[in-house]
């Protein structure tokens, strides 16, 4: 029974994948870094995609502070911030993900707060 309930798993995670890549949130990248998954690190995926959303939480808490601050003006710091998003979601395939830092950047190295 053990063996039906995985294969139904894994049918169910490869169509929301290829959902995922359909709608453009992943990229190839994405299959890259499953290729990196073996038997010796069976939930590599996993931990790289959790310490992703991890830092991805602290991102954006800063950049949410920076744009809560009535007085900003750092977007030198802003464009760091948005470089580590960019590079860390490019490394896992979330595609959309930078693509909305990328144009968030380009706002920002034109000092376009809105």
């Amino acid at each position: 029974m053990l063996g039906l309930d995985a294969d139904r798993l894994r049918a169910d995670l490869n169509r929301l994948l290829a959902f995922l890549f359909h709608q453009g949130i992943l990229d190839e990248q994405y299959l890259q870094l499953q290729q990196l998954q073996d038997e010796s690190s069976p939930n590599f995926v996993s931990e790289v995609v959790n310490i992703y959303f991890h830092e991805s939480e602290k991102l954006l808490r800063n950049l949410r502070s920076l744009l809560m601050d009535r007085e900003f003006s750092d977007y030198d710091k802003m464009g760091i911030h948005l470089n580590q998003f960019i590079g860390s979601s490019s490394s896992i395939g979330a595609k959309r993900v930078r693509n909305v830092c990328v144009a968030f950047r380009a706002a920002s190295d034109q000092n376009n707060r809105a």
